[in-house]
């Protein structure tokens, strides 16, 4: 099949729009960007280029093809060539080598001192050490340099190449997390335990690096455009991508594994990951597996909810933050058809015939791995041995060639030792003057020879302990899969458990690589197959080996179709707080009003509520906040006004307090409460407690909380199922005379709530957002607005967060408060666009919600309100945050340096090209 009826994308042109607000956009522009960690190429500096010599500019970079990602890249190039979409690739440029004598080292300025924030911004928010020198390039090279990038992608343009620029002399720290961190996380490789310092430098540059992707998507953006995120190096990028475009079609694809959820945990950062991904339409993983992992992990760790797609086979809903985010595993495949072709020229043809003659009437085991400590290359040479070592007479007619590709890792000088001693102990036990029974080659070997021993093979041996999709599977058996001269044709392949790949080749010789003796005897299973048995299992292996092809087209088709339904109330995500757009709109308001709920919101959820107190940093960061003039606070929890007055009023008098979900008020340094339900009648109140007392008999651990205006029946000690089926009881008991009696029954967190339906959070925040900011409370019982109230006496940024149901009241009258604004004071928006308005919803994902962001946890919560008072790092997490082409923050005093070091730098070199001619 061509490529051309392969690829299944929309007719850009379709007649299909979406519905609603926004109905004059398209469902599907036709158009996808593609975000790959790193674009295929090398790039350094030619140090033989000259322009004073009238050498072409673009001849002063050399740009050589990377090796790795093979199945990633093909897909890249079958999109390119697809009529049905036009492609743009976001990706980084890698580690660009500047070549010899062209780095400057701009000279540091002694004044700044690494304590002082405003002078060095860079040592916090950067992470940059005081002997860091940028890599220096004009806007002039540059261009130069994306124009070269794209001619090698694509000379006709059908591609668009949009280079990611982070140009530091350490270019390898917007590494540092993703290979240090996840990557042993994600292959079941724990870290030893450390201070977190060196952790929290890599989280800061991964956070940096990821807001970078998202500016150069922002600046490409089209509605409609399917954005395709790639792998683990990107995790924060889909929410990312959702705080600026809510409505955008984001798919995610993790191509390495995913762990279990006991490994994830062990990650500090863990939730923060989840929820990046999270603001994907559809999250895909190479194998059912992996996604069934991911699932975990996020009821887990977010409390959201899941349920099997009817629908589909293999696929799950996740439910969160008020969207239904699609999970499932497609395996990525390779280009058959190129391998082949590629495979089965003269020039292999004779390649192939000179390995045989080499190893002339011994067979060839083969094998190609990245030497690190999941691909299992010691198991590997630990089973061959022990394959020697039991079969005896196969020992001078077996040969192992094994490719060791290098990697960067810290453990690789360790493990390449490892490989050398057991390779010199078989050689030297089992091998002669002549003959060697392993040759092992620790290189990147070209492409030609690699197809020439996957033909020369007669087994393959992939003993991988940990591996996402291993290509090389794929491709022996595409090679295996072709009659020729030479008889390479249907030889076995020897797969581990352990590999994605034995999820698709299931037909293998499946082993387990921790067992030498098991391995052994399966390679002598393999070794002395027939032909008859060899070519029934290469005819099933073959049938199984999925295409580029199909993986593209399978993809995309499910994208559309996520598309089409992305305006249903079920597509709807609440996306995460953007902090640093938060920070900005803060530092920019005089007039600021702060509302937050307390159990679950400030102070973690526990099983006792007397224990849930106030810690000192929430302390520390409260006064910080109410130190500042122009800021207000009010804490409107469910709390009694014992509790609130004891915990924070009688701590922080500056604080305004709201108990009982708005049946009290307190104001800003005032001792005395105002009971706003005196007029109405409270004998509800036995008919109420007699219920519950009867529900807590059946419910050992549960108690009633009796206060002054509401009951509260509580079942946080109770068994959790037994509790959760009393509660429903109680609550369907309430509601029969709840309504005539003019109250209303909640549910809260562990918890069942009767109030009067007049009062709730919502009247609470109604009142003080339409008062005038600063001047004592009015308390009517009957509260009207007062229309009469100036713009610039109410409230211009305003943070509200809540973490249950009842909050939600809070979120209601915002959102319509906001609305009323628009139409009264529709010149009265800031800088941003609003009215500096954030309702924002904590805790459990698999809540609905009107609020419009969220936040995961009160550890976030604090981490927020730290960010406002300046104790927190502005890339703690990820937002949008403008850097320049270096990482620091565009704009700052450490980005405007850094510019100016740059010009100084590129006149120093012009000059001395000058002097040298």
């Amino acid at each position: 099949m061509s490529n051309d009826t392969k690829h299944g994308g929309p007719n850009p042109e379709s007649p299909a729009t979406k519905t609603g607000e926004r109905a004059q956009d398209p469902v599907i522009s036709g158009r996808i960007i593609n975000c790959v960690p790193q674009l295929p190429y090398r790039i350094s500096r030619n140090d033989q280029y000259s322009a004073l010599n009238g050498d072409d500019p673009s001849d002063e970079w050399d740009m050589e093809p990377i090796s790795g990602n093979s199945a990633l890249y093909s897909s890249l190039y079958l999109l390119r060539d697809s009529p049905d979409w036009e492609e743009h690739v976001v990706g980084w440029t890698g580690e660009i080598d500047p070549g010899n004598g062209f780095a400057y080292v701009a000279p540091t300025d002694p004044s700044l001192k690494s304590g002082d924030h405003s002078a060095n911004e860079d040592s916090k928010y950067n992470s940059q050490e005081s002997n860091e020198d940028p890599l220096y390039l004009s806007k002039e090279q540059k261009k130069v340099m994306a124009l070269k990038l794209q001619s090698q992608e694509d000379s006709q343009n059908k591609m668009t190449v949009h280079p990611v620029w982070l140009l530091r002399r350490d270019q390898s720290r917007w590494r540092g997390y993703a290979d240090n961190v996840m990557w042993p996380a994600l292959h079941y490789i724990l870290n030893p335990p450390s201070d977190g310092q060196k952790e929290n430098t890599w989280w800061y540059d991964y956070v940096k690096f990821n807001e970078a992707y998202a500016a150069k998507v922002a600046q490409i953006y089209k509605p409609g455009d399917i954005v395709w995120v790639h792998d683990y190096n990107l995790m924060l990028l889909p929410q990312l991508l959702r705080m600026r475009f809510g409505d955008a079609v984001i798919a995610y694809f993790h191509h390495a594994p995913w762990p279990s959820n006991e490994y994830f945990r062990c990650l500090s950062k863990r939730k923060q990951l989840l929820d990046g991904v999270l603001g994907s339409n559809r999250i895909c993983f190479q194998n059912d597996g992996f996604a069934r992992h991911f699932v975990s992990g996020c009821k887990r760790l977010l409390d959201s909810t899941s349920t099997k797609n009817k629908n589909a086979k293999g696929e799950w809903l996740i439910s969160a933050y008020g969207g239904d985010v699609v999970v499932d595993s497609l395996p990525i495949g390779v280009n058959t058809e190129q391998i082949l072709r590629k495979a089965f020229t003269s020039d292999i043809d004779a390649k192939v015939k000179t390995i045989k003659d080499a190893y002339q009437g011994k067979k060839i085991i083969f094998g190609r791995d990245r030497l690190d400590s999941v691909r299992g290359v010691v198991q590997k040479l630990q089973a061959y041995e022990a394959f020697l070592a039991m079969y005896p007479e196969w020992r001078d007619k077996v040969v192992l060639i094994q490719v060791s590709r290098p990697t960067s890792t810290g453990n690789g000088l360790k493990l390449e030792q490892q490989v050398n001693e057991l390779v010199n102990s078989i050689n030297s036990q089992y091998g002669s003057l002549n003959f060697s029974p392993v040759q092992h080659y620790h290189m990147r070997i070209p492409e030609d020879v690699y197809y020439s021993l996957l033909r020369a093979a007669n087994v393959c041996l992939i003993t991988s302990v940990r591996d996402g999709m291993n290509t090389t599977a794929l491709e022996y058996v595409t090679v295996k899969s072709k009659a020729s001269k030479d008889k390479c044709y249907a030889h076995p392949l020897v797969l581990s458990e352990f590999s994605g790949s034995s999820t698709v080749l299931k037909d293998a010789i499946i082993v387990n690589p921790w067992d030498s003796v098991a391995v052994s005897k399966s390679l002598k299973r393999a070794l002395s197959m027939t032909n008859t048995e060899k070519d029934v299992l290469e005819k099933k292996l073959w049938a199984r080996v999925p295409t580029i092809q199909d993986w593209n087209t399978s993809f995309l088709e499910r994208m559309v179709a996520i598309a089409e339904k992305r305006d249903s109330e079920d597509s709807k995500i609440t996306p995460a707080l953007n902090r640093p757009l938060l920070f900005k709109t803060y530092q920019a308001a005089k007039r600021r009003l702060f509302l937050f709920d307390y159990d679950g919101t400030l102070t973690p959820i526990v099983q006792d509520p007397a224990a849930a107190i106030p810690s000192a940093k929430l302390f520390r960061i409260l006064s910080k906040l109410a130190a500042d003039p122009n800021n207000q606070i009010w804490i409107i929890s469910g709390r009694d006004q014992q509790f609130l007055s004891k915990w924070l009023g009688s701590r922080m008098p500056q604080l305004g307090l709201s108990a009982e979900h708005g049946c009290f008020m307190k104001d800003v340094a005032c001792e005395e409460w105002v009971n706003l339900t005196t007029k109405f009648d409270m004998s509800w109140q036995k008919k109420v407690h007699d219920v519950m007392d009867q529900i807590t008999i059946q419910t050992p651990g549960s108690f009633v909380e009796k206060k002054k205006v509401a009951l509260t029946w509580h079942y946080r000690r109770a068994d959790p199922e037994q509790g959760e089926f009393y509660a429903s009881k109680l609550k369907k008991t309430l509601d029969g005379f709840a309504s005539e009696l003019g109250l209303e029954v909640m549910e809260g967190k562990a918890n069942v709530e009767v109030r009067p339906k007049f009062v709730n959070k919502g009247e609470i925040v109604k009142r003080l957002v339409w008062h005038p900011l600063g001047e004592k409370q009015l308390y009517d019982d009957d509260f009207t607005i007062d229309e009469s109230v100036p713009k610039d006496r109410l409230p211009e940024f305003i943070l509200c967060l809540g973490d249950d149901f009842t909050d939600e009241d809070m979120f209601s009258q915002l959102n319509h408060i906001e609305e009323v604004w628009h139409k009264k004071f529709p010149d009265g928006k800031n800088d941003c666009g609003h009215y500096g308005f954030y309702p924002v919803t904590v805790g459990s994902a698999s809540k609905k919600t009107v609020a419009k962001a969220h936040l995961t946890d009160p550890q976030q919560v604090l981490d927020t309100l730290g960010l406002l008072v300046g104790d927190v790092s502005l890339f703690q997490s990820a937002g949008t945050v403008e850097l320049d082409d270096r990482g620091h923050v565009r704009d700052s005093e450490s980005s405007m340096k850094s510019e100016q070091a740059g010009v100084a730098y590129n006149m120093r070199r012009t000059a001395s090209l000058k002097d040298a001619s």
